[in-house]
Order: C-alpha cells, then sequence, then structure tokens
C-alpha cells in the first residue's frame, strides 16, 4: 500500500484528494466526487481538508 501523501500527479487544490485516491488504490476523480457529494451532509469536511493539507505530507 502507497503512503498517504499529497499527490503532485492527480492535483487540483492541494493534492489531498488525489494523495487519499492514491492511498486507497481508488480514482481520484471518485474521491474529489465523493468529498463534494460529503458537503449534502452537515460536518466538519472543510476543516477535515485544511487539517489534511497541513498534516499530509508532499508527495516528492
Amino acid at each position: 500500500m502507497a503512503k498517504l501523501q499529497r499527490s503532485k500527479d492527480h492535483k487540483v487544490i492541494a493534492g489531498v484528494c488525489g494523495g487519499i485516491a492514491d492511498w486507497l488504490g481508488w480514482s481520484p476523480t471518485m474521491v474529489r466526487v465523493l468529498f463534494v457529494a460529503s458537503f449534502l451532509f452537515p460536518g466538519p469536511q472543510a476543516v477535515f481538508y485544511l487539517l489534511a493539507w497541513l498534516v499530509m505530507p508532499k508527495q516528492s
């Protein structure tokens, strides 16, 4: 399994969704769609993204 890190190849904003997709072996588009769809439900999605942006290392 790949390391959890921000993707430099599948980057739209910060590479968080692309990094999660690489880590899970999923399509980056699917992870982005699921993340955007999660905003239909109340929760701290934006906070999670910002924290992941700060905590996840960049892919080298």
